[in-house]
């Protein structure tokens, strides 16, 4: 339902009451809650407000009796680490502080206060409890929001563990006694609600001109003015006077009283009216928050912003003040150093052209003053509270997917086309005319070397790169709707010079997985989705820089030097930084490469632009393991199909493609298995996931329709399985996020590597207790084969060790599990160079090192099975494996509700009536990599009725958890076969935009 216009609130037929209950978070909630609130107020009813926020950020703009203040915080919203970045679980552990563990007290509290002052209505922004202890004392409930905490938490709740998922079921469940939202521009998925009402952006009104605020100031009005609004800043840090440009000063907000600020720095006091000095200045510098936002908006002022870390609420927010021309993304570091001049001046060339209403508060007030006299704002088709308990904790990844919310605004429609404009390609089934598309690229690129392999994935990469070879005058180009990705991709390449195009698949873990590093047999398949990267070299003198590269550059004085820049396509979808560039000197000390633990703390810097860690990092790594030296700036384009998060190693297809390609544009000759140990080296050291190599490997040296064949002692390629023709794989994603990097991955490795440690120790303590062949019972030696003990002492991977050895000497010595403290005492080290022990922390030992044991034997029983003679027994034993497979991650509590879910929905299918009374097409599934979500690997019969199961489960699955699955199905050629093209524009000069 959508309101856009109403007469002026009128006064009531009757006085009502409004308990109005604020969010801990920020000033942005109590700043629009004044708006609302005051309107209710002029309409003649009291407002009691329930918040945290300090009192004067309500009274400078009401002063009436009417309102009342009541402190009380009822929950936390995000505790920040600092200034930009979001704390996950302390935000976690601090809303279950605050808002769980008193629950019934607060519930009891706040029934028997709204009963007192006789509330006629509760309005929330957006505290969960509050809707809650309406419904409990009788009381019709409002939301009035752009998010709620379960989508906000809901992300956090996958990087912190399922403990506390409960925590977000408890905000759902608290939202749906709610009876609809009034939603303000710039939303998030809320999916707890039932009911919704769209209203404009609520802002505070201006008191004074702009001509006023700056002659109270003492400002002419030449000179240049930035507000500084970040809501505390950044700790340590230090504003100096050379990070304004001439003729500029900064109105600092929420200075410390203590902090000495330079000359052109004006520190404001801590109740001013912010709107007004907005509306006063030319540009804003801060963090996004709605508050910010809509008045920037607002009042058509340009900002430039720097990214919060794992503020969840950002990416919508921002894409809509980029939707009016209204934003400029700063990167941190230069925040931080002073590099502001080029991102300023950007700024104030912007010409913001939000047209949209600024009423939202007195059109909020008007419905919540029909709602409390009675009248029904909820639809006729009443759904009720939707417990989409999966989709909820799969939170804000699985909700930017395209056409999951049907009732999303244009300017977020345009950021989320997952497989077109945000990432380069297209699904092969949309390619209806690739001849013609082949035909378009060859038109426009020469092929100087290689083959496009008729991808049609690779056919759209090369189409997308000549829609760059477009000079685009941002001046005369009045279209919004700009994808900045684009706009920065735009000037990357000298369109005379060549360019080399990689490309490298991700890959389905068929069977194997975490066994990898164990040093099982592994069987992968590489997928159809890829990732291309574009590269190519410029001598620094004519590479053509962003300006804050430039600007970076100027200040050093040194003229001309290496730089890398880098696009990432698809970066809308993370939110993560689209571009990235770095001087290739940081990656030098001494005229020595850096140390790769010195690298992760560079990246570490901005985790909004840590994804360039993946692609910049393989330039270390060819540094550092092969001396390359770098003397041209480097230009990389990287967009990528394969789906992140999904357990099908879109970490690995950057990296190998990434390699690749600086590979081939500096005339380097590596195989595609060193390319895959080199990209190893990337993800482990660099960016600091403790991954196999398997995934890389796979990557690289795969071919179309096989199965790599590796035995990961470190990487021994066996060869290729042919997949049978009448044997088919599919993956399926759970929608739960999956993650290398995470606690449970790191924790099932440790306890493998010291499972190990301890059988070596076993086996020699055995093998010295063997008494001597003199006199010696010849059974005893038969039990206790010294050969055998010695080498099992000195094993150097886990799958080396058969299950019957293990069963019968170790199984029952095993500790089910061990504190780091007690491992290192009595064994010293774990002996993995990737990860690394927390003494405080425990571990299970006994399931993760069954594990790897056990896979190992499946895999090769696995192998085996794929050539014998087809037959319904055939498939059977298949799919028992990938079960047995399934269950073994669970017991290492590596499993997850989603992939649980989907296996069990495989196996109903696999057993029901119908598919026992024909033949069967579903025989097994199981989860793949690293586990703990992700995507799960079906196995099934060839034909058209499992394409239609396969279907089936997507449906049934979206039916029980609001999340409709992405299937992976078909496979394609890795890196080392694809090779690379050198091509260049057929265009001796850009083209115009006409």
């Amino acid at each position: 339902m959508r309101i856009d216009g109403i007469d002026q609130i009128s006064a009531s037929r009757k006085h009502l009451v409004f308990a109005y209950y604020v969010t801990g978070h920020g000033f942005g909630h109590a700043t629009r809650v004044v708006d609302v609130a005051r309107h209710l107020i002029l309409a003649g009813h009291d407002v009691h407000l329930v918040t945290g926020a300090p009192d004067f950020v309500f009274t400078s703009e009401i002063q009436s009796p009417r309102l009342f203040i009541r402190k009380v915080l009822l929950d936390c919203g995000a505790v920040q680490a600092d200034a930009l970045t979001v704390d996950r679980l302390a935000s976690l552990k601090k809303y279950s502080e605050t808002a769980v563990l008193p629950r019934a007290s607060i519930l009891a509290t706040e029934v028997e206060w709204l009963n007192n002052i006789k509330a006629d209505l509760v309005i929330s922004d957006v505290v969960p409890v509050a809707c809650r202890a309406a419904a409990d004392a009788g009381i019709r409930s409002v939301c009035v929001t752009n998010f709620s905490w379960d989508f906000i938490y809901a992300e956090y709740v996958m990087a912190a563990g399922n403990n506390h998922r409960s925590i977000v079921w408890q905000i759902a469940e608290d939202y749906s006694n709610c009876e609809f939202l009034i939603r303000l521009p710039g939303y998030c998925p809320m999916p707890a609600f039932r009911d919704v009402i769209d209203v404009p952006l609520v802002v505070r009104r201006l008191h004074k001109s702009r001509k006023e605020i700056r002659k109270e100031l003492g400002i002419g009005d030449g000179v240049k003015l930035v507000i500084l609004n970040f809501g505390g800043q950044p700790a340590g840090w230090k504003l100096k006077e050379e990070y304004l440009p001439s003729g500029w000063l900064c109105l600092v907000c929420g200075a410390s009283d203590s902090q000495d600020l330079p000359p052109n720095f004006i520190k404001l006091a801590k109740d001013a009216y912010t709107p007004d000095i907005i509306a006063a200045s030319d540009c804003m510098l801060g963090k996004i928050g709605y508050g910010t936002v809509s008045e920037a908006l607002a009042y058509k002022l340009p900002f430039v912003f720097v990214r919060r870390d794992y503020f969840n609420e950002e990416p919508f927010l921002r894409n809509m003040l980029e939707f009016y021309q209204g934003g400029v993304e700063m990167i941190r570091r230069d925040l931080l150093t002073g590099h502001w001049k080029p991102y300023l001046e950007r700024a104030i060339s912007l010409k913001p052209c939000y047209e949209g209403g600024i009423n939202g508060g007195e059109l909020a007030a008007h419905i919540l003053q029909e709602t409390a006299v009675g009248k029904n704002y909820a639809s006729e088709k009443f759904s009720g509270a939707r417990r989409l308990r999966d989709a909820i904790v799969l939170g804000y990844q699985l909700q930017r997917v395209p056409g999951r919310d049907i009732s999303i605004p244009e300017w977020y429609i345009s950021a989320e086309n997952e497989f077109g404009l945000s990432n380069g390609s297209t699904p092969t089934g949309q390619m209806s005319e690739s001849n013609s598309m082949e035909n378009l690229c060859t038109e426009d690129f020469e092929i100087l070397h290689g083959d496009v392999h008729g991808l049609s994935d690779t056919k759209n990469f090369l189409k997308s790169l000549t829609e760059l070879d477009v000079v685009s005058d941002s001046e005369k180009n009045t279209e919004k709707r700009q994808i900045r990705e684009r706009r920065a991709a735009a000037g990357l390449f000298n369109w005379e010079g060549e360019i080399f195009v990689t490309r490298a698949p991700g890959r389905l873990d068929v069977m194997g997985g975490i066994a990898d590093y164990s040093g099982s047999l592994v069987l992968q398949m590489p997928i159809r989705e890829a990732c291309h990267v574009a590269v190519q070299r410029n001598h620094p003198s004519k590479h053509r820089l962003w300006k804050h590269a430039l600007a970076r550059q100027n200040t050093k004085g040194q003229g001309p030097t290496p730089v890398l820049q880098i696009v990432s396509y698809g970066s809308e979808l993370s939110n993560r930084a689209p571009t990235f560039d770095m001087d290739l000197s940081d990656f030098l000390e001494g005229g020595k490469p850096i140390s790769y633990q010195e690298a992760q703390k560079y990246f570490a810097q901005d985790p909004s632009q840590k994804w360039a860690a993946y692609i910049a990092g393989t330039i270390l790594v060819l540094m550092t393991e092969l001396g390359v030296r770098f003397e041209d700036s480097i230009s990389m384009l990287v967009s990528s199909a394969v789906p992140e998060g999904k357990g099908v190693s879109s970490s690995a297809s950057v990296e190998v493609a990434s390699m690749s390609a600086i590979a081939a544009a500096h005339g380097l000759s590596i195989s595609p298995r060193d390319i895959a140990l080199l990209s190893q080296k990337v993800e482990n050291h660099i960016v600091g996931a403790p991954c196999g190599v398997m995934d890389q490997m796979t990557s690289a040296c795969g071919e179309a329709n096989k199965l790599l064949a590796m035995v990961c002692q470190p990487a021994e390629v066996l060869g290729l399985v042919e997949i049978p023709s009448h044997i088919r794989f599919w993956g399926i994603d759970s929608g739960i996020r999956h993650s290398v990097g995470g606690a449970d991955y790191g924790s099932v490795r440790i306890g493998a590597f010291m499972g190990r440690n301890m059988i070596k120790s076993l086996a020699s303590d055995k093998s010295k207790s063997v008494p001597s062949s003199n006199g010696t019972n010849s059974d005893d030696l038969e039990d206790y084969s010294v050969e055998l003990l010695e080498a099992e002492a000195s094993l150097d991977y886990l799958c080396n060790l058969s299950p019957h050895r293990y069963e019968a000497l170790y199984a029952k010595m095993l500790p089910e599990s061990i504190t780091g403290e007690e491992f290192l005492e009595k064994y010293t080290d774990h002996s993995d160079p990737v990860t690394v022990i927390d003494p405080k922390r425990t571990y299970a030992v006994t399931a993760a090192s069954r594990h790897p044991i056990y896979e190992n034997f499946r895999v090769k029983a696995f192998k085996a099975l794929l050539t014998s003679e087809s037959s319904d027994d055939q498939l059977t034993a298949l799919g028992e494996l990938l079960y047995q497979c399934h269950y073994s991650y669970s017991a290492c509590a590596l499993g997850s509700d989603g992939t649980d879910r989907l296996v069990q929905l495989v196996q109903e299918i696999q057993h029901s009536k119908l598919s026992r009374s024909e033949d069967g097409t579903l025989y097994g599934a199981k989860i793949t990599g690293g586990g703990s979500g992700g995507t799960i690997c079906v196995i099934g019969r060839d034909c058209l009725r499992s394409s239609q199961q396969i279907i089936e489960i997507q449906q049934r699955y979206k039916a029980a958890t609001g999340y409709f699955p992405y299937i992976i199905d078909g496979s394609s050629l890795g890196a080392g076969q694809f090779g690379y093209l050198k091509i260049r524009s057929r265009h001796s000069s850009p083209k115009s935009i006409k």
